[in-house]
């Protein structure tokens, strides 16, 4: 199976997902990223303002707010698929913008280098147990992760995790996966 194969599958049994059980189990996973050590100790956090059947991150950003953590979210360019994040205080500092996903408003929020990121959340549809995932498609994490030194963390639902996804060599795998169900470590 190709990788467009795997996320379709996916895609349908998520869209199977109610409203209720989508937010009720995006709060258990939730609640289990909130207390992982690395987002405990983490000054700047990286992570993507989600579009259902995505885990909703918008309680997660609620939440790393209170507890005084900055929230750098990506910006992305289509035209050479690169992306670049910036630091938001609020929802208002976000607009509507690349395949319909919020993302920050430049003249509005502050640049973070990469360098400054102590802890990325790195989206995807399709995770194995190993760490690897298949994204959206655009590889734009895959660039972005290059050289990124940090605690790299994705969010999934029980779902989206498979026994082993096909590989390229320029994949990395995560550190931590975290599901309604679980806590695997991938190293």
């Amino acid at each position: 199976m190709e990788k467009r194969d795997y996320r379709i599958k996916v895609q349908e049994k998520l869209s199977k997902m109610n409203d209720q059980a989508y937010r009720e189990r995006s709060l258990e996973i939730a609640q289990q990223l909130l207390q992982e050590p690395s987002i405990q100790k983490a000054n700047i956090i990286a992570i993507t303002l989600s579009n259902q059947p995505e885990v909703d991150t918008t309680f997660i950003i609620e939440e790393l707010w209170k507890l005084n953590k900055y929230i750098a979210v990506p910006k992305c360019n289509p035209k050479d698929r690169s992306m670049q994040f910036y630091k938001i205080n609020s929802f208002d500092e976000t607009e509507r913008a690349y395949k319909n996903i919020l993302e920050p408003i430049p003249e509005r929020t502050e640049l973070v280098e990469k360098e400054q990121i102590d802890v990325m959340i790195v989206p995807g549809v399709v995770f194995d147990r190993h760490g690897y995932r298949i994204g959206f498609g655009g590889g734009y994490y895959d660039r972005y992760l290059v050289g990124f030194k940090g605690m790299r963390i994705s969010l999934a639902f029980e779902e989206q995790l498979l026994n082993e996804i096909p590989r390229e060599s320029h994949d990395l795998p995560v550190h931590i996966l975290l599901t309604d169900k679980n806590r695997i470590i991938c190293e």
